[in-house]
């Protein structure tokens, strides 16, 4: 066997495996594009905010925190605000009560967030327990420490073709053929299709398209301290990036897997309704851009070995948490494939598992 782990998608959910999997034995990571978290991961809001998502999504992100707190340069404070319309009021108390937010006055919201428009805002509630994910910094980590035990991670080695080969699987790609005893796989929104070249049962994969744009900073305002806002119902976002502004519609539309780009009419509508909100029009855009954000159908992570062909491991369904789970996520990977009691507790390892499929 070339590997005993064969982890297929270089996100940040494959090389995080990949560091913890190669404590357990030899790895290989298959990258299809030039460079790791090319899509999903590479396009991510990165913020760490557990208390977002299903009760499993938060469970596993409740999980990570330890590792994040105690990872250096990782994290840096940024919070949360959500605003909202007089007539949102229903949407609006949802996503405070959903992720512990304190009401505030506008005045007050305004003295965070001064360009916000209090002939419009009615609503506003700010938590401060957000905090940003130097994304880059923890992949290269996680790269690094897989490196380091003697993982091989390869990129522009597309799968295409997975079958089983003797005592293990075989898997054909760009960058060669490799035989594996289980494959693990972190294929993002291609999961579904790995497991079709495998003979393996798709559970329903669905990948959806979010798109951003950056924006120059609103009125030459110096917004590096401003936390993340975001509309009832997470309808649209916004998020300072590297002196500029980051803002979303928050779509979730159905696409194929594919190397994902902003629809235009869908970017003018989501930045119509953060206008909307705001003293100062966008002007103009610094950039634009898209990726998948891919869910399970109960839009909860799928991790364990399939139910049918326990060599072939789901590491799945990230959809928009990838990166605030991925330290608990990698870990109950290692640990179901080691053959270790699970860090997390049972309940919370049924809430993951492909068997609930």
């Amino acid at each position: 066997m070339d590997a005993d782990f064969l982890i297929i998608g270089g996100g940040i959910a494959g090389v995080s495996a990949a560091a913890r999997l190669s404590a357990l034995g030899s790895v290989i990571v298959l990258e299809a594009e030039d460079a790791l978290a090319h899509h999903a991961s590479g396009r991510s809001a990165a913020l760490y905010e557990p208390r977002y998502g299903a009760p499993a999504v938060v469970g596993l992100s409740m999980a990570s925190e330890t590792y994040f707190k105690a990872a250096t340069g990782v994290l840096s404070p940024r919070g949360l605000m959500v605003v909202a319309k007089a007539d949102a009021k229903e949407a609006f108390d949802e996503d405070v009560a959903a992720m512990a937010f304190d009401p505030v006055s506008v005045a007050e919201a305004q003295a965070i967030i001064p360009i916000l428009n209090p002939d419009v805002v009615a609503h506003a509630a700010y938590a401060d327990h957000a905090e940003d994910i130097d994304t880059d910094l923890l992949v290269q980590g996680f790269a690094r420490e897989a490196k380091a035990q003697g993982a091989r991670i390869l990129t522009r080695a597309r799968v295409t073709a997975v079958a089983r080969g003797g005592a293990g699987w075989r898997v054909d790609s760009s960058a060669g053929t490799f035989t594996t005893r289980m494959i693990v796989n972190a294929a993002g929104a291609w999961v579904d299709q790995v497991a079709t070249m495998a003979g393996v049962r798709p559970l329903g994969f669905t990948p959806y398209r979010r798109s951003m744009a950056r924006i120059p900073a609103p009125g030459g305002h110096d917004v590096s301290r401003w936390p993340m806002l975001f509309g009832p119902g997470e309808d649209w976002y916004a998020k300072p990036d590297a002196g500029a502004l980051i803002v979303s519609p928050a779509e979730e539309d159905l696409m194929e897997p594919h190397d994902a780009w902003a629809d235009d009419m869908v970017l003018a509508e989501g930045l119509a309704r953060y206008e909307e909100m705001v003293t100062e029009p966008v002007t103009r855009l610094l950039a634009s851009w898209a990726g998948l954000r891919t869910f399970a159908p109960d839009r909860v992570l799928v991790i364990g070995p399939d139910v049918r062909e326990p060599s072939f491991f789901w590491l799945a369904g990230q959809g928009g948490y990838g990166f605030q789970s991925c330290p608990a996520a990698s870990q109950l990977a290692a640990d179901l494939i080691g053959g270790r009691a699970p860090e997390i507790d049972a309940d919370l390892v049924a809430a993951l598992s492909p068997s609930r499929f």
